[in-house]
């Protein structure tokens, strides 16, 4: 593997990890067997708070920390309703990275830097960026809307996002949305990136806990079978299915924000991704879904990738 990556690199030094990869914090996707897999391979494994109440995310630390003693951390969105409670358990727990999402870097950042953790926010533009900054957070991802799930309205690619906030941002950028390869990590961080955060490829891992059949629409998903919808509430990527359909349909109608609400009602992600419902299910992955074409162990994830990396790096040295 590259010494370059192993000792010199802001991501790897700022999480004390081998590689420059962080795992996304996934709901319903990310628990602890994902998160130790990732952490013992040498990235950096996430649990993704956002589908755990307070009791089961304890659960799923304590057993993270029993499974590996490699550093991993906790992504919390903020519109979380006991976020009091989950912050209360990360830090008696002794959790040391939380990557937080979903609301103001202020709210939480020095709360979290005062009891010695590294914090990480996640933005979709250059605007939020610097608040990021300005809050005191150690590190950004920069999420581009080719990323699964919820993101920006704006529709800023990774790639024009993360030079973009390159220019005026000191702290380490991460950039996330349509990673899933060595060679989309290289090409990320020749643009200006420190490290990667990959989500949807390894949603198709074994590791992962969503539904067996959610896995493999993954591997099956061809190019377009996204799409960025729902904005009046809070944009997410989907891939397509009767559900989405229905959305279309709704719009077609001129239906209204509380009408949209309705359509979606409540735990349809969870519907989805974690109890197998292809059909009335959310099912939210990327468009870099159509480029993943196996379920793998997610040690041979971090693995492949960083093989690859690697090799690019040598080819482009030579070039």
């Amino acid at each position: 593997m590259s010494v370059y990556v192993m000792t010199n690199n802001k991501i790897t030094q700022l999480f004390g990890v081998q590689y420059p990869i962080v795992q996304a914090g996934m709901v319903w996707a990310s628990g602890w067997r994902l998160a130790s897999a990732v952490s013992k391979a040498g990235a950096l494994g996430l649990l993704g708070s956002g589908s755990m109440r307070p009791e089961v995310l304890r659960e799923h630390i304590q057993k993270c920390q029993q499974a590996t003693d490699k550093p991993f951390g906790v992504n919390v969105p903020m519109l979380y309703p006991d976020i009091q409670e989950l912050m209360d358990i990360i830090v008696k727990l002794g959790v040391k990275i939380v990557f937080t999402s979903a609301g103001n870097p202020k709210t939480w950042t020095s709360y979290l830097k005062e009891k010695g953790i590294t914090v990480v926010h996640v933005v979709s533009s250059v605007k939020f960026a610097l608040k990021a900054q300005e809050a005191g957070v150690d590190a950004v991802v920069v999420e581009g809307f080719e990323a699964g799930g919820h993101n920006g309205r704006d529709e800023t690619t990774t790639f024009t996002l993360i030079p973009a906030v390159r220019e005026p941002i000191e702290v380490p950028i991460i950039a996330a949305g349509g990673i899933a390869s060595g060679r989309s990590m290289l090409a990320a961080m020749v643009l200006g990136a420190d490290g990667v955060q990959v989500g949807s490829r390894f949603v198709a891992s074994h590791e992962a806990s969503s539904h067996p059949l959610f896995k493999q629409k993954v591997v099956e998903a061809s190019e377009g079978d996204t799409h960025l919808t729902l904005k009046e509430l809070a944009p997410v990527r989907l891939l397509k299915n009767k559900f989405y359909d229905d959305v279309l349909r709704a719009y077609a109608k001129g239906t209204n924000k509380e009408q949209l609400q309705s359509l979606l009602g409540r735990g349809r992600a969870k519907r989805g991704m974690f109890e197998g419902d292809m059909e009335e299910g959310e099912l939210e992955i990327g468009q870099v879904s159509a480029l993943i074409h196996d379920i793998l162990p997610a040690s041979e994830i971090v693995a492949s990738m960083m093989s690859e990396f690697d090799q690019l790096k040598s080819e482009l040295t030579e070039l």
